[in-house]
């Protein structure tokens, strides 16, 4: 299937590894040019040869600390000068740390605020224009299943990713008309080291070992294994394409089935 992406441009937030790097690595094999940013040049640099040298699509790296206002808008004027358009927004960012409630101070939330909430905010404010002009702009936000089913030690991601996801459902109304869509996907338990360490965390807490916290965790998914970050990919893939032009205010988990609420 010809999913229409060819020639498009791509921004992926955080996409030196884990989701963000499958998302960017699935998006140009299917002919988008991309742009991968990240913290750590040296990771960065090596999933974007890797993503040019598998794909032949045109990968721009951009180095960014996407919890700064100033770097988000050095990454979008990047992309434009170079590529001069923006037609696919993915706002992914680290997940917070766990712990319950009386664990975390104004810091903390300050920072998952900054990080979860506020990089897509930016993001999406200093794309919007790009967007419009495109005719057939894509947004599309990586939250996490305790947006639909709050997870027990996961109170910052359980709050603060909540907002992601009422910008998004009004911003599918405002952006409609520009032929903007705007839809979140929302991981369950994917391999990526943010779940090694949520796994870690936990059998830290219960004083077991890592794998006994894995098997535990596996135990509730109906499916019987984690995903792998291709599972997230080819979703995001699809929400990009033209296939998914009427698609838009949604939030749709890739989980296996481990979510038990009916929406």
């Amino acid at each position: 299937m010809d999913m229409g992406l060819k020639g498009t441009v791509a921004l992926v937030a955080a996409s030196s590894s884990g989701l963000g790097r499958a998302i960017a690595h699935s998006l140009a094999f299917e002919g988008a040019n991309v742009v991968m940013c990240a913290r750590h040049a040296d990771v960065l640099k090596e999933a974007a040869d890797e993503v040019r040298g598998v794909s032949g699509s045109a990968v721009l790296e951009v180095v960014a600390d996407l919890s700064q206002a100033a770097d988000i808008e050095r990454v979008v004027q990047a992309t434009v000068e170079h590529f001069g358009r923006i037609d696919i927004l993915v706002n992914n960012a680290g997940g917070p740390p766990s712990g319950e409630f009386t664990s975390h101070d104004d810091a903390a939330w300050e920072k998952a605020f900054n990080t979860n909430l506020m990089s897509a905010v930016r993001l999406i404010r200093a794309a919007l224009p790009y967007l419009k002009s495109s005719g057939r702009g894509r947004i599309i936000n990586l939250t996490s299943t305790s947006v639909k089913q709050p997870i027990e030690g996961l109170i910052l991601s359980n709050a603060i990713r909540m907002g992601v996801i009422g910008m998004a459902k009004t911003l599918a109304v405002e952006f409609a008309s520009d032929g903007i869509t705007c839809n979140n996907i929302a991981p369950g338990r994917i391999s990526t080291n943010r779940t090694r360490d949520l796994d870690q965390s936990r059998a830290a807490a219960q004083g077991i070992t890592e794998e006994q916290a894995r098997a535990a965790t596996t135990a509730q998914i109906p499916v019987g294994h984690y995903g792998d970050p291709d599972d997230v990919a080819y979703l995001a893939t699809f929400l990009a394409s033209d296939k998914a032009s009427y698609i838009t205010g949604t939030t749709i988990q890739v989980d296996g089935g481990i979510v038990k609420s009916a929406l």
